[in-house]
């Protein structure tokens, strides 16, 4: 397990129960987060070029994964939950504004006669996302390569690549566009 360093202890709130790979790029920037890892063989990946900012990441369960790819940019209040064994994958140069949640479960599990309805799923954000203020990315989600999600949309439902989704439940309302930063 790779520590955190000194200053990443300093400016952020990190507590760890378990087992946890970390790998976290050198130039990665992560200031004034609430990192909590609690359960077995577990994984954080932040890559190089990354800043993650007043962000609550949030890892319960076992075989657990959260990955912020190269020069992806995560703002202020946001929270990325990865529980129940499932993956939340977010690609290189993804750029989510403020208050941002993206979760691979429900955070607690139903059951109806004996047996779980509502299992948790993996979400994938491809590379080269945009997504505004207030965006809701809910388990079992793919989002495709240069889509961007409208101010306060949640997303049930996959994206396709270089779409533009917006609304409650978000529906795609452009296609075949490109965004830059």
């Amino acid at each position: 397990m790779k520590k955190f360093t000194l200053i990443q202890k300093i400016r952020n709130k990190i507590r760890i129960k378990g087992s946890v790979e970390l790998i976290i790029a050198k130039n990665a920037k992560i200031v004034h987060c609430d990192i909590s890892i609690k359960g077995e063989n577990n994984k954080l990946v932040i890559a190089g070029g990354a800043t993650v900012r007043y962000t609550q990441i949030e890892i319960l369960g076992d075989n657990c994964i959260i990955e912020i790819g190269r020069n992806s940019i995560i703002g202020h209040g946001c929270y990325l939950s990865a529980k129940n064994g499932r993956k939340l994958f977010i690609g290189n140069e993804c750029m989510l504004s403020r208050n941002v949640k993206i979760m691979t479960s429900d955070g607690h599990v139903i059951y109806q006669n004996g047996r779980v309805i509502n299992a948790a799923k993996d979400i994938i954000l491809e590379k080269n996302i945009w997504a505004a203020d207030n965006v809701t990315i809910l388990k079992g989600v793919t989002i495709g390569e240069g889509s961007i999600l409208g101010i306060n949309a949640t997303v049930t439902q996959n994206i396709p690549a270089y779409s533009i989704a917006a609304g409650n439940p978000a529906k795609v309302v452009k296609e075949k566009i490109l965004w830059k930063k």
